[in-house]
């Protein structure tokens, strides 16, 4: 993938998101290159099932799962709907069905990891919390009980035991989400406090960044929101307005050994995810690694430049050009 400037495309791109700003740095790249794009907001988003093929060379996928968390629960299978409706259209879809439909679905993600002979936490998909404490049997405790469909940690919890599990089932203070199932996973104590996100552009490996974690209860770890360098340096969040929460991670660049590298090319490959990120964390027990989530929207980490040394909105912007002008020229469509 060329990291150069490249020249507009021949038609114009689409970008179907849901967040206010997290796109605000993939627009300003656009912009500042003079690259003729849509911009599709799911919230007033609609399409009918006779229109023909649209006026732009591709779209890319920026709807997160989390968008149940900000109102716009609907946009997730909606969205589901408009990329098959697309792609049976023959338009170049950047995260398209297949990847969505497993972004969406952490139970598809991990089945995906046991198919790619990887390894992951054992889990179990639940839909009935009266039963959790017993399915939860075989497992170690503790355990994370997470909603299938989820996003920025949403809904997730840990448990010690299985009657802290059985007490949360009685009281119905365990939230199964938009679908109605769960999982229950066994805890991967983090080394060092820390997980590894790899990031991927055209499902190749573009960088990775070490989040270091304050105790072991954070589950929201977007990288676009770390607001502190493993140095106590404070980090530019430009994806997010002035007055948006910060956390107490921190956060610095990493290169994986070139095993994880492949790894994270193949599942993303499995998974048909062009641009995302998947985690992973060290067993401070027994120092092996651990796929535990694939993230096929990544906002990418704050002040990019100073944590991993380039601006990866540009890569990023290069892949889509290149796409669509192969888009536009009959080599991409579907």
């Amino acid at each position: 993938m060329s990291t150069r400037s490249t020249a507009p495309a021949t038609t114009p791109i689409a970008i179907y998101y849901e967040h206010p700003s997290w796109f605000g740095p993939l627009f300003d790249e656009l912009e500042r290159r003079g690259i003729a794009h849509h911009r599709l907001h799911v919230e007033d988003h609609s399409y009918d099932i006779a229109d023909p093929r649209p006026p732009y060379s591709l779209l890319f996928n920026r709807i997160s799962p989390s968008a149940f968390t900000r109102g716009h629960s609907g946009a997730i299978f909606y969205t589901l709907q408009y990329l098959a409706h697309l792609e049976k259209l023959g338009v170049k879809v950047i995260n398209g069905y297949e990847c969505f439909a497993t972004e969406i679905s952490k139970a598809r993600q991990l089945a995906l990891f046991a198919q790619e002979g990887l390894p992951a936490p054992p889990s179990r998909l639940i839909h009935n919390a009266s039963a959790a404490a017993q399915l939860a049997e075989g497992l170690s405790f503790p355990i994370i009980f997470k909603p299938n469909i989820g996003g920025s940690g949403a809904g997730i919890r840990k448990f010690e035991s299985a009657a802290d599990l059985r007490e949360a089932a009685e009281e119905n203070d365990l939230d199964f989400g938009l679908d109605g199932t769960a999982l229950l996973q066994e805890f991967v104590p983090a080394a060092e406090s820390r997980i590894v996100r790899v990031e991927v552009v055209g499902g190749r490996y573009l960088y990775a960044i070490r989040i270091y974690m304050q105790g072991d209860g954070a589950f929201n770890l977007c990288p676009g929101s770390i607001c502190m360098g493993v140095g106590g340096d404070e980090l530019e969040r430009s994806a997010y307005p002035e007055d948006a929460p910060k956390n107490d991670l921190y956060v610095e660049g990493y290169e994986p050994p070139q095993e994880i590298v492949d790894q994270v090319e193949r599942i993303m490959a499995a998974a048909h995810v062009d641009v995302g990120g998947i985690e992973y964390v060290v067993d401070a027990r027994d120092g092996r690694h651990y796929f535990y989530d694939l993230n096929a929207l990544s906002n990418f980490v704050a002040d990019a430049p100073n944590v991993v040394g380039f601006d990866p909105f540009s890569r990023l912007v290069d892949y889509l050009v290149e796409e669509a002008d192969r888009a536009s020229n009959g080599n991409g469509a579907g």
